[in-house]
């Protein structure tokens, strides 16, 4: 391994300042030198990166030279063309994509025997949080911020027993995933001493012991106290959550979405809430953002929010911080945390 890293950041300009912390370009100076090229590539959304020969070529040559490629919004999806341009590539990381690099061409990249790395977790810590909030909200029987938003006058009496809010503590809460958003919501569930069960056909068994959670179906973690939507967008997973699903929402269940809109399918649920017997925190939608004239924006039992649960201050820089502390790693020996291995790409296809 070089002694001095040369690193490569593709990136559209506007976001450098926005991403780049300069602590952190610091850090990751003391180990390498750093070039930063701007692109922006047309019709950049999240995850389909189309592949245009000009874009590709300037990457390519970009990255000829470099031991780490760094890629973010705006930059050309990293494909067999680049890998083959930049033979001493030792590592590939995606700053903030949509999980699962999809700026990268994974298979293409293990090929070559290149590393990828995805700091999109850094999201993961507000999402978290978000999550316990709405977790909160909805225990608390939501409806009556509206009441108090239409100005409708209330008793002490009603406001107190009509309907009576419910305590977290010791509910069963059912993940619907078990990856960084969920290891960092169970740990904040700790101290509330609630029993956690998750869904997920792809996380390795022994967190169950690590963790201090158990594994289930679907079915069984539907039934819990407290359900929480975690699950990523992948061709397996949309619709994942339909009639058959929501039908098994108990009674005075919470029902949180804070992973992907169309994990959730929009007209069973929309059919559930509206049976006014469970209660919804949702801040991911289908359409989105969510359609004017959905029912969900009047049911006194859903709350809302406009997909915010990672958009935060502090949670931009982080993905920058995240991936300059693999490259620290990396230069030191040891082995990126946030590798994309052939397990976690056979989870991004639903295999």
């Amino acid at each position: 391994m070089t002694t001095t890293l040369r690193v490569g950041i593709a990136c559209r300009p506007e976001l450098r300042d926005q991403y780049l912390g300069a602590a952190d370009l610091a850090r990751l100076g003391r180990i390498a030198e750093i070039s930063v090229a701007d692109f922006d590539v047309p019709g950049d959304t999240w995850g389909r990166i189309p592949v245009i020969a000009e874009f590709e070529d300037r990457l390519a040559d970009f990255a000829s030279d470099k031991h780490v490629l760094l890629v973010f919004h705006g930059a050309p999806r990293v494909t067999e063309r680049v890998f083959a341009a930049a033979g001493e590539l030792q590592v590939v990381g995606d700053i903030e994509g949509d999980r699962f690099a999809g700026r990268i061409d994974v298979a293409a990249a293990h090929a070559a025997g290149v590393l990828v790395v995805d700091t999109t977790h850094a999201s993961s810590w507000p999402v978290a949080e978000w999550a316990l909030a709405l977790m909160l909200i909805g225990l608390r029987k939501n409806a009556h911020f509206r009441q108090i938003i239409a100005g409708r006058q209330m008793s002490q009496s009603e406001y107190r027993t009509n309907p009576p809010g419910r305590e977290l503590t010791g509910k069963t809460v059912g993940l619907i995933g078990f990856g960084h958003i969920g290891w960092r919501l169970r740990e904040f569930l700790v101290p509330f001493g609630c029993p956690i069960i998750a869904y997920d056909p792809y996380a390795p068994r022994e967190l169950a012991d690590a963790q201090g959670v158990d594994f289930g179906s679907l079915e069984r973690v539907m039934g819990c106290d407290v359900v929480v939507c975690l699950a990523p967008a992948t061709p397996h997973t949309i619709g994942m959550i339909g009639e058959r699903e929501l039908a098994l929402l108990r009674t005075d269940a919470v029902f949180i979405n804070v992973s992907r809109g169309t994990v959730v399918d929009v007209g069973p649920l929309i059919a559930r809430a509206a049976r006014d017997d469970a209660w919804f925190g949702l801040d991911a939608h289908d359409p989105e953002p969510i359609a004017v004239d959905s029912p969900l924006r009047g049911m006194p039992n859903v709350f809302l929010s406009p997909h915010i649960a990672g958009v935060t201050e502090e949670a931009q820089p982080r993905f920058f911080s995240l991936m300059v502390d693999e490259l620290e790693r990396f230069a030191s020996g040891l082995e990126p945390r946030a590798q994309i291995t052939d397990r976690v790409v056979a989870g991004r296809g639903g295999a």
